[in-house]
C-alpha cells in the first residue's frame, strides 16, 4: 500500500511532458504543471503559429504566457525526493546514452528524437507516443551524437545534403556558403544512397559466402602444410644423416688405409735394419783385412795375398733402401683437402636450389605485385659482382663494372666470360626481390640469367636469360634470340622486380616516378643472377644502387 501511495504521489508531482519529477515547476492558467524547461521547449515548437497550447488539455494561449515558478510544488517535490523514493527503471551505465530529461540519477535512454534532439528513457518517452504534437517526430536508437545534426553556422537541424561538397547542411546553408550548389533533402540523398548500397549488398554477401567457404579450407590446408613440413624435415634429416654417415665411412676408410700402410711400412724396418747391419759387419771385416794388407812390409807376402782381396778395392754398391722424407703421407692430406674444396663448392652451388625449393612453397595467398616505390623497396636485396665471371675487359668493383680498353689481369676461371664483355652477380635472386641499376654510356645491358648460361654466348640470345638494353637511349628487350622494341621513358636508373615463384619479371624506368617498361610472365626453374653487358664504348658502366626503405631517386 505504501508503494502504491508513493507512486500516486510521484504521478501527482511529475511533469506531464517528461514524466519525471517536476524540475523548477510552473503552472499554467489551466492549472496544469510542467517543468520550466519542458514547457518552454514545447512552446518553442509553436512559435511559428503564434498560438500556444497546453499539452494536456489543449487550451490555447495568446500571446505566449509568462511563466512563474510554483514554489509550493517545488517544495513538495523536494520533500518527496528526500523520502528516498526508488525507481524501477535502469540506471544509465558509462557506455549507455543518458536520458536528457532525468534529474538526479540519469536513466538509460531508450530512444533519441531527431526533432527534439534529445534522448529519452522509457518513462520520458511516453509523451512521444501519446500526444499528437509528437506524432511526426522521428525516433531512432539512442545516440550520443545528436548535436552533430545541428549546423554549427546557423544552429539549425541539418535536414539537407550538399552533393557538391558531400556534407549535410541546414536549410539556411544554400543561401550563403553553399549557394548554387547541388542540394537535396537528406531523406532523398539517403534513399538514393541506400538503394546503391542495397544493390551492392548481394555482391558483398556473395563475397562473404565465398570467403567463409575459403576459411573452411584453411584448417585442412594448414594441417596438410604441417604434415608436409614435418615429413620434409624428417626426410631431409634422414638424407643428411646418411650423407654424414657416408662421409664418416669414407673418413674411417682413409684412416684405416693410412694405418694399414703405416703398419706395413713400419713392419719392414727390422728386416731392412738387420740386412744393413750384416752389410755393415761385412764391410768392417773387409776394411780390416784391407788395412792389414796395406801394412804388410814383405813384398812377396803382399803380392801373394793381393789376388784374394782385389774385389774389396772395387766400389761397393749403394743400399737399395730409399729413405723418403718424414712427411711421406702429406699427399693423402692434399687429396683429402681437394675433396673438401670440391664438396664445399658443390654444396654452395646447389644450396640455393634447396633454399629456392623451400621459399617457393606458396600454397596459400600469393603476394600482390608492389604498387608504390616504398612497397618495391621492401623487397630490395643487396647485390655485388663476382670478379670470377668478368670478361677481361670489364673492370669490376664491389657493386659496379666498367668497360675498359686495357685487359684486366684476372686469373683463369671456369666461370669467366670469354667472348662478350659480361659479368654476373655473386648473389642469386629467389623469392620476391627488387633492385635498381644506374647505367651510363652509349650502350649497356641489364639482364637476369641462370648461372649455367654459356660463357661464350650473350644475354638474351638463349632461353636462359632475359635482358633489357639501351643503345643511345633506345630501349629493347631480348630473350631466346628475339628482340622486342620497348616504348617508355628512358632514365639513367632502371628497376628490376622479380617474383620467382610466380614467374614474374618486370623492368621499370625509375625517376621521380616508376614507369613499367616491360613485363615477362614465365616459369623459372633455377635461381637467377643479375648480369651486365657492355658492347659499344669504353667507359660504359653499370652500378647497383644502394637502396633503403626511405630511398629517394
Amino acid at each position: 500500500m505504501e508503494q502504491k501511495r508513493a507512486k500516486l504521489d510521484r504521478d501527482a508531482l511529475s511533469c506531464l511532458i517528461c514524466l519525471d519529477l517536476l524540475s523548477d515547476p510552473v503552472t499554467t492558467s489551466c492549472e496544469h504543471s510542467y517543468c520550466t524547461k519542458c514547457i518552454k521547449s514545447f512552446w518553442d515548437t509553436e512559435d511559428d503559429k503564434g498560438l500556444y497550447s497546453c499539452p494536456q488539455c489543449g487550451q490555447i494561449f495568446k500571446p505566449r504566457p509568462v511563466l512563474v515558478e510554483n514554489t509550493t510544488l517545488a517544495d513538495l517535490v523536494e520533500e518527496f525526493k528526500n523520502n528516498g523514493v526508488q525507481t524501477d527503471h535502469c540506471k544509465a551505465e558509462a557506455e549507455d546514452v543518458d536520458c536528457d530529461f532525468c534529474t538526479g540519477i540519469k536513466l538509460k535512454a531508450n530512444k533519441s528524437c531527431h526533432v527534439c534532439l534529445v534522448s529519452l528513457c522509457e518513462q520520458h518517452l511516453q509523451p512521444h507516443f501519446e500526444l499528437p504534437i509528437f506524432e511526426k517526430h522521428k525516433l531512432v536508437d539512442p545516440s550520443k551524437k545528436l548535436q552533430e545534426n545541428i549546423c554549427s553556422r546557423h544552429n539549425e537541424v541539418m535536414k539537407m545534403f550538399c552533393r557538391t561538397d558531400r556534407q549535410c547542411i541546414c536549410y539556411l546553408c544554400p543561401v550563403d556558403e553553399h549557394k548554387d550548389h547541388d542540394t537535396v533533402s537528406a531523406v532523398a540523398e539517403r534513399t538514393e544512397r541506400q538503394k546503391e548500397l542495397e544493390g551492392n549488398q548481394p555482391n558483398i554477401q556473395q563475397g562473404l559466402q565465398d570467403r567463409e567457404k575459403e576459411v573452411m579450407l584453411f584448417q585442412p590446408e594448414m594441417e596438410a602444410i604441417n604434415r608436409s613440413a614435418d615429413k620434409a624435415v624428417e626426410d631431409s634429416e634422414k638424407i643428411f644423416t646418411e650423407l654424414i654417415r657416408f662421409i664418416e665411412k669414407r673418413s674411417a676408410d682413409v684412416k684405416e688405409q693410412i694405418r694399414s700402410q703405416q703398419k706395413s711400412e713400419v713392419s719392414r724396418v727390422p728386416e731392412l735394419r738387420e740386412r744393413m747391419e750384416q752389410e755393415i759387419a761385412e764391410l768392417k771385416r773387409n776394411d780390416a783385412e784391407l788395412t792389414k794388407l796395406l801394412h804388410t812390409e814383405d813384398h812377396n807376402q803382399f803380392l801373394h795375398n793381393y789376388p784374394s782381396l782385389t774385389p774389396l778395392s772395387e766400389p761397393t754398391d749403394s743400399s737399395s733402401i730409399n729413405i723418403r722424407p718424414l712427411r711421406c703421407f702429406e699427399g693423402v692430406t692434399a687429396a683429402v683437402s681437394e675433396v673438401k674444396g670440391k664438396l664445399q663448392d658443390f654444396l654452395s652451388e646447389t644450396w640455393t636450389n634447396i633454399s629456392l625449393a623451400v621459399t617457393d612453397v606458396d600454397v596459400l595467398l600469393s603476394h600482390p605485385e608492389p604498387q608504390t616505390r616504398a612497397e618495391f623497396l621492401k623487397c630490395s636485396q643487396k647485390i655485388t659482382l663476382d670478379p670470377n665471371t668478368a670478361h677481361t675487359q670489364v673492370s669490376v668493383g664491389n657493386r659496379g663494372a666498367t668497360f675498359t680498353r686495357d685487359q684486366q689481369s684476372y686469373p683463369s676461371h671456369q666461370d669467366r666470360f670469354t667472348t662478350l664483355r659480361q659479368v654476373l652477380s655473386r648473389e642469386s635472386l629467389t623469392g620476391r626481390r627488387y633492385l635498381e641499376v644506374e647505367w651510363s654510356g652509349i650502350g649497356v645491358e641489364v639482364a637476369v640469367t641462370y648461372k649455367d648460361i654459356s660463357r661464350t654466348g650473350g644475354f638474351g640470345s638463349n632461353d636462359k636469360s632475359w635482358a633489357l638494353s639501351h643503345l643511345n637511349k633506345s630501349l629493347t628487350f631480348h630473350h631466346n634470340n628475339v628482340c622486342t622494341h620497348v616504348s617508355g621513358p628512358w632514365s639513367s636508373r632502371v628497376g628490376v622486380y622479380l617474383d620467382h615463384s610466380r614467374g614474374l619479371l618486370s623492368f621499370y624506368s625509375v625517376s621521380k616516378t616508376m614507369t613499367l617498361l616491360h613485363r615477362v610472365q614465365t616459369t623459372f626453374t633455377q635461381p637467377l643472377y643479375v648480369g651486365f653487358c657492355f658492347n659499344y664504348s669504353w667507359g660504359d658502366s653499370a652500378t647497383f644502387c644502394e637502396l633503403t626503405s626511405t630511398e629517394d631517386v
